[in-house]
C-alpha cells in the first residue's frame, strides 16, 4: 500500500493529481487544506468531492483523508499526534502547494514558498530517517528562470539574476532549499517545473482560473478597447494541468526519476506566439457571442504609458485590473524559452508527445467562457 501526502490539493494541480492516484487501488492520499475549523474542512473535502464527481459510496472517497493545516508552518501547523500519524504512515510525498500571485510583498511570497518547502523537506527527512520514504516529488516553476535570456536548460540555477515578480523570486529560494536536501542529504526528490497551467487538454476543465485566463481576458481586448502592444514574436508557455499532473504521478511511482528536473512545459517549438494565441482568443469570444472591439496594435511604450494612465483614472471597479497590467506585461515583454529536453526525452520513453496548442486551446477557452460567461447570463 503506498500512502500519499499531498499538499496543494485544491489547487490546479493538485486538484488533478488526486484522481490519477487513486486510479491505482492500493494507494491512499493523505490531503494537507487550510480551514478555520473542522466543518470548514469538511466543506472543503465536499467541494473537491463535487469537482472529482465523487459519490458517498465512492471507493476513491473512502481513501481519502483530510487534515486541517498549513503548509508553509513548522510540522504544517498540525497537532503532534496527528503529526507523527502521517510520519508513520506515509511513503511518499508530493508538494504542490503555492500562492500563484505577482504582486505579494516579498516577506508574504517568502513565507508561502520558502515556508512551504522547509517545512515538507523536514518532513520528508523524517520519513526518510524511519526508512519510509520512497519519493519526493516537488512542484517547483520555470519562473526560477528569472530573467534569464535565452533557453532556461533543466538544471541547477546558480547565475544571478533578476526576476519579474515576488513569486518568482521566492520560488527560486525555495529550490535551493530541496537542492540541499538532494545534493547535501540524498532525498530522493523529483523536481517538477511547470509553465503556466491551464485547463485539462481533453476537456478545458480547472478548478480555478488564474494568470491564463487573466491574460486571455486582456487578449480579447474587451478591456482595453481593442487597444494591444506589438507582441512581435514573443511566445506565451502554457501546459494543460492533466499533462502536469499525469507526470508527477508517474515520476512518484519511478525511482529512476530521483535526482532530475522535469520542466513540464511545451518548449520553445511548441509554445505559442502572443498573437496566435491572441486569434485563438477573440475567435473563441466572438464564437460564444461576446463583442469584440477592433485590434489596434500600438508600440509596447505607448501601450504601457497608457496603461498605467488608465489606471489611475478608471473606475474605482476597474481600477485593480488596470493596476496589475503593468506587472503581466512585463512578465511578457520577454522573449524566454524554457528547454524541455529531458521531459520531452522521458516522455518518449513511455510512448507519449506532448499535443499542439491548436488541439487544445479551443476546449480550455470553451470551458473557461461556459463557465464564466454562461449563455442565458450573456455577455
Amino acid at each position: 500500500m503506498s500512502v500519499y501526502f499531498l499538499t496543494g490539493g485544491t489547487g490546479a494541480v493538485g486538484s488533478s493529481i488526486v484522481p490519477l492516484l487513486l486510479a491505482d487501488p492500493d494507494t491512499e492520499v493523505r490531503l494537507l487544506l487550510r480551514a478555520e475549523s473542522e466543518a470548514a474542512l469538511a466543506q472543503r473535502m465536499e467541494t473537491l468531492a463535487g469537482y472529482w464527481g465523487w459519490t458517498e459510496s465512492s471507493g476513491q472517497r473512502a481513501r481519502v483523508k483530510a487534515y486541517r493545516g498549513d503548509a508553509a508552518v513548522t510540522n504544517f501547523n498540525l497537532p503532534d499526534d496527528q503529526y507523527a500519524e502521517l510520519a508513520g504512515t506515509c511513503t511518499h510525498l508530493i508538494h504542490s502547494a503555492g500562492t500563484v500571485r505577482m504582486n505579494l510583498s516579498i516577506e508574504d511570497a517568502r513565507r508561502s514558498a520558502v515556508g512551504s518547502a522547509q517545512a515538507t523537506v523536514d518532513f520528508a527527512r523524517r520519513l526518510a530517517a524511519a526508512g519510509r520514504l520512497s519519493k519526493f516529488d516537488y512542484v517547483s516553476t520555470v519562473g526560477v528562470a528569472g530573467k534569464r535570456p535565452g533557453a532556461l536548460p533543466e538544471i541547477w540555477m546558480d547565475e544571478p539574476r533578476a526576476f519579474h515578480n515576488t513569486y518568482e523570486q521566492a520560488k527560486a529560494e525555495a529550490e535551493e532549499i530541496v537542492r540541499r536536501a538532494i545534493v547535501d542529504e540524498g532525498l530522493p526528490v523529483t523536481v517538477h517545473r511547470p509553465s503556466m497551467v491551464i485547463g485539462d487538454a481533453r476537456d478545458g476543465r480547472i478548478i480555478h482560473f488564474q494568470i491564463f485566463y487573466f491574460i486571455c481576458e486582456f487578449l480579447s481586448g474587451r478591456k482595453t478597447l481593442g487597444l494591444y502592444p506589438d507582441f512581435g514574436e514573443v511566445r506565451l508557455d502554457v501546459i494543460p494541468a492533466n499533462w502536469v499532473a499525469e507526470a508527477i504521478v508517474a515520476a512518484s511511482r519511478d525511482p529512476q526519476t530521483a535526482g532530475r528536473i522535469f520542466h513540464l512545459c511545451s518548449g520553445p517549438e511548441l509554445a505559442p506566439r502572443l498573437e496566435e494565441l491572441k486569434a485563438a482568443v477573440r475567435t473563441a469570444f466572438t464564437a460564444h457571442r461576446m463583442r469584440v472591439p477592433p485590434d489596434i496594435r500600438l508600440p509596447r511604450g505607448v501601450f504601457a504609458a497608457l496603461a498605467r494612465m488608465a489606471a489611475r483614472l478608471a473606475p474605482a471597479s476597474q481600477r485593480k485590473a488596470l493596476s496589475t497590467l503593468p506587472i503581466y506585461l512585463d512578465y511578457l515583454a520577454d522573449r524566454q524559452g524554457f528547454d524541455n529536453a529531458a521531459y520531452t526525452g522521458w516522455l518518449a520513453s513511455r510512448g507519449l508527445r506532448l499535443p499542439l496548442a491548436a488541439d487544445y486551446l479551443p476546449r480550455v477557452l470553451g470551458y473557461y467562457l461556459d463557465t464564466r460567461y454562461p449563455p442565458e447570463t450573456g455577455a
